[in-house]
């Protein structure tokens, strides 16, 4: 099953992709998408375009995504939602399944500690996918982002619903 990450970032998306087969994680490829200080829908394009040409190579049947956390600047957060947006669209573009996964659970999959330190995400990272060296940040981030789905997201909706009844949107 192939996995493809993403680290969203309007200046910088990383991307990772793994393979997750009977347990096993296998590095596949990583990289980054940067964009130039052009306009809002130029950089968004550059993302578009270029996470269609990724999943084309690489032929993914999962797309993981983190999720935006709101920032002390609301513009900052914005920008960050669209170049959220752009890589969804990108997935959604090819029929992907995607799952979105906050920052505390990549580092709890990862790491162990939802509260873990970026140097030690890096670290875990490496270790999984046996790397030789530790790849740029936002690739590293988008490998976590698709280790978190390896080990946790391929397992939702699995949930054994007998015995169990939804009230109000919830099993009770």
């Amino acid at each position: 099953m192939r996995i493809l990450g993403i680290d969203p970032g309007l200046r910088i998306t990383g991307f990772g992709v793994i393979d997750h087969t009977e347990g096993s994680l296998f590095y596949i490829g990583s990289g980054c998408i940067k964009t130039s200080e052009g306009t809002l829908p130029d950089r968004l394009k550059v993302i578009l375009d270029g996470l269609d040409e990724i999943i084309t190579e690489y032929r993914p049947e999962y797309v993981a995504i983190e999720q935006v956390f709101v920032n002390i600047n609301p513009k900052s957060t914005l920008l960050l939602g669209q170049a959220r947006g752009a890589a969804i669209c990108a997935a959604v573009k090819q029929n992907l399944i995607i799952a979105e996964y906050t920052a505390l659970q990549i580092k709890q999959a990862v790491v162990g500690n939802g509260h873990a330190k970026k140097n030690q995400v890096q670290d875990m990272v490496v270790r999984l996918l046996n790397l030789m060296d530790s790849p740029r940040a936002d690739a590293s981030d988008a490998l976590a982002c698709a280790i978190c789905h390896a080990h946790n997201g391929l397992n939702l909706g699995r949930i054994p619903l007998t015995g169990y009844r939804m009230k109000r949107g919830r099993l009770v």
